[in-house]
């Protein structure tokens, strides 16, 4: 038996299938899908079997054999293999890193070296000499490396040059699941009753553990044993052999002792009754269609995939459905626990390592048939896939920004064609791309245009600031704003205040002479954060104190520019005594279950307003929400990124929906210095449609996606004459290698052009039809992979960038 291993190396020089053969006694268990342990450059490494076959090319005698399969049951699926194949070409990204992608992080190897003398302790430098004389060897390499001494690290390295200290190379891939012991009577109830009566006069507390357990008839931890007996009576009775003790496996519940109030379906109303049944349609002939579904803010879009997905599961099929991160709110959850109880897995980043391990070891071991969950969520592993819905389609965050650099969109749309089932993308403020597509006819377009209670749209008011600062108002909050804040607090109704910004102040500057702090590592301003008064760079971390005095000039007129959530909140409590707080950003949501007791606290009322980011814009649903306020809607709208006035106009509307949903009418306030810009005035009068127009007619001029495709290649190095250089290469290889119709812009430098020390620069594609594209990119990193692998040169290309920046 012959099987084709990935191996989990991440280089393009080694992106390819090898061979290796099976000892028999694997032979039996092994399948494709599974991870293995593999010799590989005289290392182990973990691999991936990806196929089976009975012969190789490769001579027997040279194939090495597979040292230890990890799964018995493969984590990955015939489809999903299948699957990480197409995206790996698409993407261009190394087959291990698309793997690597589709599984959760705990199933992840960890690469180990153990280091231990080659010769006699004695021949070592004497100051190594120590490290060995009470252990012959050092098992972890890397973490004691760390922590020596500059004189330990020459010693050492010279000692394994010469062949005194050997390295050796350790893979582990640690059984993800957590164990606990458990214990349990192996007796017949007559044989129990006598041992027990013996033990009653001898080790009384030994009888009433024995007495418990075999009364139970079940498995108990020695905590659960602990009122009936020590642990040291319960090993008392092992060594007796009286009662069993295993190693069973801990089920991690993020929700354990949650309790969710079980909900019924609702009654449609006749638009969203005609939306479900032409999805349904679909579900019952077993043919794919993708289904755009348009539905302003609060029409009941939530409701009809829990109908559709209760109809599918009545058809013994499965469901997956993907949420923003930042939407994953405990609100949504809830409302998919409440619908299917212990039939739904959650899967998103708030959860540790091994309870994102647990809840995908259900949906592998079938014990659920619904996923919720973020962007990676759309890899989990069913095999009898009957819909899969996107909510929040248009979200960037469904662009995966590092390798393997898939669009969970495209994903999902993959997968329901092997599946032949639908894919909902829901939204009220769908995607360009996706809108167009609905438009062509690539996608059903589906549209609900009233809210579910028939309550009116928020009203929208504009605020031209410039016309605030004329009359004299230089706070960051406009007369309106300020009587309307009054006005809720007053009838005891919440608010929501949307900066797009976190810190105190965007950038500090001195008067005098224009200085502003930069980041020494980054060509970027730093941030200025008042809790710890240091000066922060949000692209590498970077932090240094504020300075009292110009380092340019020694003036003392340092000031602060700009406004961040953090200066907010202490100038509306500078403004507004009384008023009560609840602050959610980046800052203030990084511990573990923050994001979920901040809105818990501002759903049972506990403040009057909840300012934040954009996290707060979306899937929020509280009655008592009647004015929402916006403070710099044009803070995303002058970016250097075509898709600025899309994503403006979606944060804008998105978080206007959050007010008056339910019996209050609610009331949008959008204070900006651009209030006749078509991305702000369509918010008010919430006309995509007409958004969409102008927008489109802006793309063509332009010549933007989704009139034409874009692929971006980013080369960055800390070298700024190699970067130009190798970018120049690209771009002229490229203008000689595609056709004339395909444009190439670039070299140029990065909107950014440096990031922690490295020079950026870019070069961008634009092209309708391109056949020789795909095939030009590989020919691309392969003529670059030795440099890359030699230097500190890297090379991204994306063939569907999303962020510009």
């Amino acid at each position: 038996m012959i099987v084709n291993v990935i191996v989990d190396v991440a280089s393009q020089a080694v992106d390819r299938i090898f061979d290796y053969s099976v000892p028999e006694e694997m032979q039996e268990t092994m399948s494709a899908g599974c991870r293995v342990h593999v010799p590989f450059a005289n290392r182990p490494v973990q691999g991936f079997v990806i196929g089976i076959k009975e012969s190789s090319e490769v001579p027997a005698a040279k194939l090495k054999p597979v040292q230890e399969q990890i799964d018995l049951t493969p984590p990955l699926t015939p489809e999903l293999l299948q699957l990480a194949e197409s995206i790996k070409e698409e993407t261009l990204s190394l087959h291990v890193s698309v793997l690597k992608a589709m599984l959760p992080q705990a199933m992840r190897a960890k690469y180990k070296k153990s280091v231990f003398p080659g010769a006699a302790v004695a021949k070592l430098d004497q100051n190594l000499q120590k490290h060995f004389a009470e252990s012959k060897f050092i098992e972890n390499w890397d973490e004691w490396i760390k922590e020596a001494s500059e004189e330990d690290k020459i010693s050492a390295a010279k000692a394994i040059r010469k062949g005194l200290l050997i390295v050796e190379p350790k893979v582990t891939t640690k059984d993800a699941a957590k164990k606990q012991l458990v214990y349990a009577s192996i007796l017949s109830d007559a044989d129990a009753e006598n041992h027990i009566g013996e033990l009653n006069r001898k080790a009384p507390k030994q009888a009433a553990v024995l007495n418990f357990l075999q009364s139970s008839k079940e498995e108990h931890t020695a905590k659960q044993l602990e009122p009936y007996g020590s642990k040291a009576a319960l090993e008392a009775l092992v060594k007796k052999g009286l009662i069993s003790k295993n190693e069973a496996v801990l089920n991690r519940d993020p929700y354990e002792g949650r309790h969710f109030e079980t909900s019924e379906s609702l009654t449609l109303l006749p638009a969203q009754k005609e939306v479900l049944s032409d999805i349904t349609r679909v579900i019952d002939k077993k043919i794919h269609r993708t289904f755009l579904i348009r539905g302003v803010t609060g029409s009941g879009k939530t409701e009809i995939y829990l109908q559709a997905i209760d109809k599918v599961l009545r058809n013994g099929k499965e469901a997956i459905v993907l949420v923003p991160e930042i939407s994953l709110t405990p609100q949504m959850v809830e409302r998919f626990k409440a619908r299917f109880g212990a039939r739904v897995a959650v899967l998103h980043s708030a959860l540790s390592k091994g309870e994102k391990y647990d809840e995908w070891k259900k949906i592998r071991d079938k014990k659920v048939d619904v996923v919720v969950g973020a962007r990676s969520a759309v890899f989990a592993p069913f095999e009898n896939l009957g819909i899969i819905i996107i909510d929040e389609e248009h979200e960037a965050s469904y662009k995966q920004e590092e390798s393997p650099r898939y669009h969970a969109r495209s994903v999902a749309i993959s997968r329901a064609e092997h599946y032949n089932c639908p894919v909902l993308l829901g939204s009220a403020t769908p995607s360009l791309d996706s809108y167009a597509r609905a438009q062509r006819g690539v996608y059903d377009l589906l549209t609900l245009e009233n809210r579910v209670n028939d309550n009116a749209m928020p009203a929208v008011t504009l605020v031209d600031m410039r016309e605030e600062l004329k009359s004299g108002n230089r706070s960051m909050f406009s007369d309106d704003l300020i009587e309307r804040i009054k006005d809720r607090k007053q009838k005891g109704e919440q608010i929501v205040l949307l900066l797009n910004r976190r810190g105190y102040s965007t950038f500090i500057m001195c008067r005098e002479c224009g200085y502003v702090p930069q980041c020494p590592h980054c060509d970027i301003s730093l941030t200025y954060h008042r809790t710890n008064q240091s000066l922060q760079c949000h692209y590498c971390g970077h932090r240094e104190t504020v300075p009292t005095r110009c380092p340019e000039c020694d003036s003392d007129q340092i000031r602060f520019f700009g406004t961040g959530t953090q200066k907010v909140e202490e100038e509306l409590h500078k403004t507004f005594e009384d008023l009560s707080i609840i602050r959610m950003d980046v800052d203030t949501t990084r511990r573990k279950g923050s994001h979920e007791k901040l809105l818990t606290a501002f759903g049972k009322g506990e403040a009057d307003v909840l300012l934040g980011t954009q996290m707060i814009a979306k899937g929020l649903d509280f009655p008592n929400i009647t004015l929402v306020g916006v403070l710099a809607a044009d803070s995303m709208l002058h970016l250097p990124d075509f898709r600025a006035a899309e994503r403006t106009f979606q944060l804008l509307t998105q978080v206007a929906g959050r007010a008056g949903r339910h019996d209050k009418t609610g009331e949008v306030l959008i204070q900006t210095y651009s209030p006749e810009h078509y991305s702000i005035t369509e918010v008010k009068e919430h006309n995509f449609l007409s958004f969409y127009e102008k927008e489109m007619y802006m793309r063509k001029m332009g010549g933007y996606p989704p009139f034409y495709f874009l692929t971006m290649i980013h080369v960055s190095h800390t070298d700024l004459q190699q970067v130009v250089q190798v970018t120049e290469k690209m771009s002229a290889y490229l203008k000689s290698s595609l056709s004339e119709s395909t444009k190439i812009f670039g070299p140029v430098a990065s909107p950014i052009p440096r990031i922690k020390d490295r020079y950026r620069y870019q070069c961008m594609i634009k092209y309708k039809i391109e056949p020789k594209l795909m095939e030009a990119l590989q020919e691309l990193m392969h003529s670059y992979q030795s440099d890359i692998a030699r230097t500190d040169l890297q090379i991204i290309i994306d063939t569907n960038p999303f962020m510009m920046m």
